[in-house]
């Protein structure tokens, strides 16, 4: 069970950038997958989440409307586009995959607390 975080990097403020998160091992394409960041000193934050259809997503409002999140269930793969990023979007993104079942895979989570698995973190960093 892995997942494979990919795509960050030092960006201006303005630009953008697209986050990957590949996951092997077991079927993620059943599960309910996030993002989250962690800035130093600071708690892990939600940012996105997809629900296993890819239907249902939830943004944090520091977000919304400049990040969207996707996924591709064939390729085991999420993303995140990161547009008009901001200094304050400095941070590792990780992303997760929940262990839900069922109806509860329709679901965009928006708790840490929901998600089993995690991914090891890609570093953000955007200059003013």
């Amino acid at each position: 069970v892995q997942l494979q975080a990919s795509g960050g990097g030092l960006v201006q403020a303005g630009g953008s950038l697209r986050l990957s998160c590949a996951a092997s091992g077991r079927t993620f394409s059943m599960s309910p997958m996030g993002w989250f960041r962690q800035a130093p000193g600071k708690e892990r934050d939600f940012v996105a989440a997809i629900s296993w259809s890819g239907v249902s997503r939830n943004y944090a409002d520091s977000v919304k409307g400049r990040f969207t999140v996707s996924r591709d269930n064939v390729k085991n793969t999420m993303y995140l586009q990161m547009n008009s990023l901001k200094p304050e979007d400095t941070a590792i993104y990780y992303c997760a995959a929940s262990d839900r079942r069922g109806p509860q895979r329709e679901i965009a989570y928006t708790g840490t607390f929901d998600y089993t698995y995690w991914g090891q973190g890609t570093l953000v960093t955007v200059s003013s």
